[in-house]
């Protein structure tokens, strides 16, 4: 009879499989666990927010929190869940929202390596929660949300890469500024369209089943904004204008930077 040879239950590959594996557990539960507060502690000091943006509270995990801030003087809370990374595309979802004290921003972030990052959503903005900043700004006012049916952005290599969305307004009174008077005229349900063009992104404003612009706003990767009004705005307003101008006339425009540095 012949006796088997023992092995040894330890051999360096299962060491090393074991440390492996417990190494995997020790992040998985840093992830899960750690404060997502103390993070933010640790890393504030290192990034640089827009000055309109404040950070006030930051809780939860990192694998799923929340964090109040106020951008441009306007309360935000912002709410994020991790999902499982995907090893094989090195992506990591991440579903997130954005809420104010009347309006909603709601979808999927996909974060890939090297530095992409993907958003998915669609929301609703009330915008008489705006009203204040919009008067300041000259803007015209629009009763009721503004409901937004997709927004895509891409950014890649610490650029916008690509955005594209599509927004609709039941239409209704719209009233902005002339002069010492308040203009006020009754619009039909509008549509915004948003696209990356060659020299930035564009928002194309119009009637909904419309044949043509009624305004459109681009914003070149430089940061330079052109915005720009056109006649089938002025009638669809029901205001006087010159007789001989066509729809597709350009009756205002404005050229301005908007982002200093461009994105």
């Amino acid at each position: 009879m012949t006796e088997s040879a023992s092995t040894s239950f330890i051999r360096p590959g299962k060491v090393v499989l074991l440390l492996l594996l417990g190494l995997l557990v020790y992040v998985v539960a840093l992830v899960v666990w750690v404060p997502a507060g103390w993070i933010w502690h640790q890393a504030s000091s290192h990034i640089t927010l827009p000055s309109q943006v404040q950070v006030q509270r930051v809780s939860g995990t990192v694998w799923q929190g929340d964090a109040a801030a106020v951008v441009a003087g306007y309360p935000v809370r912002a709410d994020w869940a991790l999902g499982w990374p995907s090893v094989s595309a090195l992506q990591w979802p991440v579903s997130i929202s954005l809420v104010s004290s009347q309006s909603r921003l709601a979808g999927d972030v996909t974060v890939g390596w090297p530095g992409a990052v993907q958003l998915d959503a669609q929301g609703r903005i009330a915008v008489s929660e705006f009203e204040d900043l919009i008067r300041q700004s000259g803007g015209a006012m629009i009763e009721g949300d503004v409901t937004i049916d997709r927004l895509q952005v891409a950014w890649k290599d610490n650029r916008l890469a690509d955005a594209r969305g599509y927004g609709r307004w039941a239409g209704g009174p719209v009233t902005w500024p002339m002069g010492n008077q308040t203009g006020r005229a009754d619009f039909p349900p509008m549509e915004a369209n948003l696209d990356t063009t060659d020299n930035g992104v564009a928002l194309i404003v119009q009637e909904q089943g419309g044949q043509g612009p009624a305004a459109d706003a681009r914003i070149q990767w430089n940061g330079t904004m052109e915005l720009r009004v056109y006649k089938r705005m002025v009638d669809l307003a029901d205001q006087p204008w010159s007789g001989s101008a066509q729809p597709d006339d350009v009756v205002f425009r404005v050229r301005q930077p908007l982002l200093p540095g461009g994105f």
